[in-house]
C-alpha cells in the first residue's frame, strides 16, 4: 500500500484526483450510524406526537437528499452518478441502546467510490433526526456513522466484519 495521500499534490496541496482513466464499474457502498435519544422521544415518535412532526419520514428524505450533494458538501469528493440510494431508519429500544440505527445503502456506475455518499446520507439523515426530535429531548448525540461495505473498484469488496 502506497503511503502517498493521493489528494496532494507534489507541494502538498489538495486537489481532486484525476480519475478519468479508470475504468466504469459497478460501485455500491453501505454505511450506518445511530441516534441515541430519551425513552420518551420513542414513545412520542410512535404516538405520532413530535412537535415537528414525523421525524422519520423528515431524515430519510434528507438521507436521500445528502447523497445526491455529498460532492457540494465534502470538498474532495467526486462527483459521482448517484443511481440508487435506500435508507432505514429504524427505532431501536435495548439495554445498549434507545434511539434509532439508520443504514443506507448507495450504488452507481462510475469511475470512483460511493463511500462518502453512503457516510454523508447516514450523517445527514441522523442530524435531521436530532434537529427534529431536540425539542423532547437536548441529550440527543448521533454516533457511530462508519462504512460497513463496499463493492466495486479496483480495491474490490470489503465489509466491516472480513
Amino acid at each position: 500500500m502506497s503511503r502517498r495521500l493521493t489528494h496532494l499534490d507534489d507541494a502538498g496541496h489538495a486537489r481532486v484526483v484525476d480519475v478519468s482513466a479508470k475504468p466504469v464499474t459497478v460501485r455500491q457502498a453501505r454505511a450506518e450510524g445511530y441516534v441515541r435519544c430519551s425513552p420518551a422521544v420513542l414513545e412520542l415518535l410512535a404516538e405520532g406526537g413530535l412537535p415537528k412532526g414525523d421525524a422519520l419520514a423528515v431524515a430519510r428524505i434528507a438521507g436521500l437528499q445528502a447523497a445526491k450533494r455529498t460532492p457540494d458538501l465534502v470538498p474532495l469528493a467526486h462527483p459521482v452518478a448517484v443511481h440508487a440510494v435506500e435508507v432505514e431508519i429504524v427505532p431501536v429500544s435495548t439495554p445498549e441502546l434507545t434511539g434509532v440505527h439508520i443504514t443506507a445503502a448507495v450504488r452507481t456506475a462510475d469511475r470512483t467510490g460511493i463511500e462518502m455518499e453512503a457516510l454523508t446520507c447516514v450523517a445527514v439523515a441522523g442530524l435531521t433526526f436530532v434537529d427534529m426530535v431536540k425539542a423532547v429531548d437536548k441529550r440527543t448525540v448521533l454516533d457511530g456513522v462508519r462504512v460497513t461495505a463496499k463493492s466495486g473498484g479496483r480495491s474490490g469488496d470489503w465489509t466491516v466484519d472480513g
